[in-house]
């Protein structure tokens, strides 16, 4: 069974486990369709996390965060006044609030190390690139999450892509990507590293430095994704497996639960002011955690076992 935020990804996916691929094949190719039919999360040009249940019993956790830039700097965010900047130089908008991505290298060693060896690389960008070439017909969905994003129109690339002639999608229209199914193709062509070191990588960094970007060449090349080992928790009976660091929901969720444990949650009803003022005072907690020590753990120490340790999370 495969299921995703759009049926057209999952039928991608379904369509590797009929061709006797496994659930890695399937969640590659069905995390490829999604960038283009679910512009709103799935993405090329971002990053992500897997989190794999084997069939030999082992838990493994493939980390393809985006990374900062080389010229990243504290202060990037900051106007001349200390004041967050606003708009375009943001570190929400613009062409500085982009990390370096993440997502394709990150579908690549999850094919390569935990997929089934029957599904190429190829085959996986197949129903991907053949969606972006072809278009797709817009969701309802679809086109209201694009007219909720403000900042389409503020830029032209974005006007062009993800625009249709100046107006918004509506449900119903064919959209075709044209450059997103040639970046598919070259990757399709000369492998995942071609987003990194080949065209599309001086296509990215020449954009970049046109556009007072932070991405340059060297900043694509150094990426690579990462295995990690998942956390692993419990909660009444149940056991958790969740992400590590860098992501940061991974100690929270286990952080939030061991504090719930020793409520009676269900005595206090299920719209109660009690249960809603317990679980405020939960996350409160967790996310002070988080917002205090936690980050990537190949920049930054992060305590993980001191943040999970039961008598620390009592005190809380």
């Amino acid at each position: 069974m495969v299921t995703s935020a759009h049926v057209l990804a999952s039928q991608a996916g379904r369509a590797m486990l009929q061709r006797g691929g496994n659930a890695v094949d399937a969640a590659v190719a069905t995390g490829l369709a999604l960038a283009v039919v679910y512009p709103v999360a799935g993405n090329l040009g971002g990053g992500g996390f897997m989190l794999i249940h084997l069939a030999d019993g082992r838990d493994v956790a493939v980390d393809y965060r985006e990374t900062a830039p080389a010229a990243a700097s504290r202060d990037m965010y900051l106007g001349p006044d200390g004041n967050l900047l606003k708009g375009a130089g943001s570190s929400i908008s613009g062409w500085r609030a982009s990390g370096v991505p993440g997502s394709v290298a990150g579908f690549a060693l999850a094919l390569e190390k935990f997929g089934s060896g029957k599904i190429s690389w190829s085959e996986a960008c197949e129903p991907a690139r053949r969606l972006a070439a072809d278009g797709h017909v817009v969701s309802q969905s679809t086109a209201a999450n694009l007219r909720a994003a403000r900042n389409l129109p503020l830029f032209e690339e974005s006007k062009k892509i993800y625009l249709n002639g100046g107006a918004f999608w509506k449900a119903g229209e064919l959209w075709k990507q044209p450059d997103l199914g040639a970046t598919l193709a070259r990757l399709q062509k000369n492998g995942p590293r071609e987003f990194y070191e080949g065209e599309t990588a001086r296509l990215i960094a020449a954009a970049m430095a046109a556009n007072g970007g932070t991405i340059t060449l060297d900043d694509l090349k150094g990426y690579h994704a990462v295995v990690r080992q998942p956390l692993h928790g419990s909660y009444r009976g149940y056991d958790i497996v969740t992400m590590p660091p860098p992501s940061s929901g991974g100690i929270a969720l286990l952080q939030m639960f061991a504090m719930l444990e020793p409520f009676d949650v269900r005595a206090m009803g299920s719209n109660s002011a009690a249960k809603y003022h317990l679980f405020h005072e939960v996350m409160r907690r967790a996310f002070r955690d988080r917002a205090e020590y936690l980050g990537d753990p190949d920049f930054v120490p992060v305590p993980t076992a001191g943040l999970l340790d039961q008598t620390y999370i009592a005190g809380l």
